[in-house]
């Protein structure tokens, strides 16, 4: 009976022996389940390590994205590219800084052109970051630096002024040429046709472009237009007959082939087939002085998403997705006709649905950008991923 009560006893112990090994045991594979982020230079890049898949896992994406290729010199692309960045994403300061050379201009999104008791001036300045600017120049071996300007503050009669009277351009433009000189800049890039089209006849639009360029030419300054894409409800906010007159009076133009969709209809951020049927209307196979033409045109690429929700929802940008992403299991789908990357997702905030890059759909936009020969410029630094660079 003894002998019985002992081997019970030693056979109790032993099954909480291998309990207590087993325990231990599955917190260490619980905790594996987490994932290993990779962060900073690698040594292989998103080609190495087959990344750019047309419906790419979630994890991949989470545990890859924050990397990048250490050689990061190495242009992928080489027409012009123009990257954007702006005060309130000190991220894109950054990307500008590890990634100089993938760019041959940074635009900083620092100032506007007002007019106050019949003057003319620029706000903004406080924004200027000399340090910064040294640095990316140092980085750089021929990147230019050419801000961007916005008109604020004007009312209608300053406009009415400004673009009826050469010797209110004239004003203006010695403005923005101060201001260069004054912070070394190669030039500058100017946004007001969207603002304006549709209010006014596009010939002062024109002119507007025309006598600012000519003005910065005589000191040496490029001169980049943004410009509107083609859109049903303006039909001719900028067309060829604009590009035809323009063209050899700009540097280049900065073309905002995104926000295609809205919280108000919801979808793809910007369809491939939309910027290329944009970039053909605007220059045609059969234009005069194709090759010219084209090289002007930088293809915008936007690096935010949208979160749709049934409340509207808005933009997104590299954190906010990633937060998302978690939530997702499997593979992220692709819509073959827009060729962008979503998912839908249900959180205790409610259902989401997502449209946001991957490094499928801007291979696709690059790759489209060769093939119009057509350069990009990117809206902007700092909203994406680290990995999308290894692209360019």
């Amino acid at each position: 009976m003894l002998k019985e009560m002992m081997l019970l006893t030693l056979l109790v112990l032993f099954i909480y022996a291998a309990l207590g090994t087993i325990t231990p045991g599955n917190k260490v594979k619980g905790k594996s389940k987490q994932l290993k982020l990779k962060n900073g230079p690698q040594n292989v890049s998103v080609y190495d390590l087959d990344l750019i898949e047309a419906e790419p896992s979630a994890k991949d994406i989470l545990i890859n994205c924050q990397a990048y290729f250490k050689d990061t010199s190495l242009r992928n692309f080489n027409n012009t590219v123009l990257g954007y960045v702006t005060p309130w994403n000190s991220q894109g300061y950054n990307v500008a800084k590890i990634f100089t050379k993938k760019f041959n201009i940074i635009s900083p999104v620092w100032f506007q052109l007002i007019k106050q008791a019949g003057k003319y001036s620029i706000a903004g300045d406080q924004d200027i970051d000399s340090s910064w600017i040294t640095e990316v120049r140092r980085r750089g071996d021929s990147i230019d630096v050419l801000p961007r300007f916005v008109f604020e503050k004007f009312n209608d009669r300053d406009f009415s002024l400004l673009l009826s009277q050469t010797t209110e351009r004239a004003k203006v433009s010695e403005v923005i040429i101060n201001i260069c000189l004054q912070y070394g800049f190669e030039g500058i890039v100017l946004e007001y046709w969207s603002q304006l089209t549709g209010r006014v006849d596009n010939k002062f639009l024109i002119n507007l472009a025309m006598d600012i360029s000519k003005a910065l030419k005589e000191y040496n300054l490029k001169f980049v237009l943004v410009i509107p894409p083609m859109r049903k409800e303006l039909p001719n906010a900028f067309s060829e007959k604009e590009l035809d007159e323009l063209y050899s009076y700009v540097y280049a133009f900065s073309l905002m082939t995104y926000d295609y969709s809205s919280v108000h209809r919801p979808g793809a951020n910007a369809p491939l087939y939309w910027i290329k049927q944009t970039i053909e209307n605007l220059v045609p196979t059969n234009s005069r002085n194709f090759n010219e033409k084209r090289q002007k045109i930088l293809l915008g690429i936007n690096m935010y998403g949208n979160d749709y929700t049934p409340d509207g929802g808005g933009p997104i940008v590299a954190h906010q997705y990633l937060d998302l992403l978690r939530h997702v299991k499997k593979r992220l789908s692709y819509d073959e006709h827009d060729e962008e990357n979503f998912f839908e997702i249900r959180t205790t905030s409610g259902r989401h649905y997502v449209f946001y890059p991957s490094l499928y759909s801007i291979n696709k936009r690059i790759r489209l950008a060769q093939e119009l020969k057509v350069g990009i410029s990117i809206w902007e630094l700092g909203q994406g991923l680290n990995y999308f660079y290894d692209l360019f």
